[in-house]
């Protein structure tokens, strides 16, 4: 066989491999994207042979493929990174919301028509979101994207470890209430935005302080609650598994959050934290 001939055979070769391949994956992501109910049954060696689509670049390199077929698999392998960065994030995020991360109100107004209200600052909302976003790979940053004389807009930015991002904006004009210089309006409102941006890519809303309206009498439970306190303490002591704890506390949470009382809702949580806490610690040893 002459040379010439030889490196034509190859490059054929090479060619139908990459073809072959790029079917493969093609194939497998239709298979992905089908309902369960629909998928038919895959081989155990398609799977395994074409696993990933950084594989299948690997193969074609080592095949000696030409620039369009390696931008096709690389472009491939981009995608494909894309939506397991996004399936890891939709998954983080709803172990992030399993938290029932509870805002407090914390501030009250002292003036003005909405005097007598109380709301939660920015530092609240922070402080109050922050611990569980990290505890899941997750977490919030803000960005200043629109900057005129008579309009702002901020962007909040909730990021997961494996790179998908998702964002809200809103925006408003300076606040000039209050006799604030111009410094001052521009700080008001880029602080307002920054708070209602982390609470809604968050998904999460403010509730009463501790207190609950009370004054102060938080030992005045009303009898209902307690005992449904007791329920749900009782229930996570004697429970068996970290993961019997994060099942009874998705159970607890919404019947807690409709009594309205905070203290109540905390005490729980603290029984469930230290429960998980617990059971880490005997991992560990």
């Amino acid at each position: 066989m002459s040379l010439d001939c030889q490196h034509a055979c190859e490059g054929d070769d090479v060619n139908q491999t990459i073809e072959m391949t790029m079917a493969d994956v093609g194939e497998v992501e239709e298979v992905k994207s089908a309902p369960l109910a629909h998928r038919p049954a895959q081989p155990v060696a398609l799977a395994q042979a074409s696993a990933t689509p950084a594989d299948l670049l690997r193969i074609a390199i080592d095949k000696g493929a030409d620039l369009e077929k390696l931008e096709k698999l690389m472009d491939l392998q981009e995608r494909w990174e894309a939506k397991e960065a996004k399936r890891a994030f939709d998954a983080a995020f709803a172990a992030f919301k399993a938290e029932a991360v509870v805002i407090l109100r914390g501030r009250e107004v002292k003036d003005g028509p909405l005097k007598g209200k109380s709301y939660a600052e920015l530092h609240h909302v922070v402080n109050a979101v922050t611990p569980a976003l990290s505890k899941h790979g997750l977490s919030s940053s803000w960005k200043l994207t629109k900057d005129d004389r008579d309009w702002m807009e901020v962007t909040c930015y909730l990021r997961h470890v494996n790179g998908h991002e998702e964002s809200v904006s809103m925006g408003g004009p300076p606040d000039t209430g209050g006799a604030k210089n111009t410094i001052q309006a521009r700080a008001s409102t880029k602080t307002y935005l920054e708070r209602y941006t982390l609470k809604a890519i968050t998904g999460l809303s403010e509730q009463e302080d501790d207190d609950d309206g009370r004054g102060g009498q938080g030992a005045q439970r009303n009898g209902d609650v307690q005992a449904l306190v007791d329920k749900w303490r009782k229930s996570v002591a004697g429970a068996k598994t970290e993961q019997d704890v994060r099942s009874l506390w998705a159970q607890a949470a919404p019947e807690l959050r409709a009594t309205k009382d905070t203290p109540a809702f905390n005490e729980v949580k603290k029984a469930v934290e230290g429960k998980i806490a617990d059971f880490k610690a005997a991992e560990e040893k």
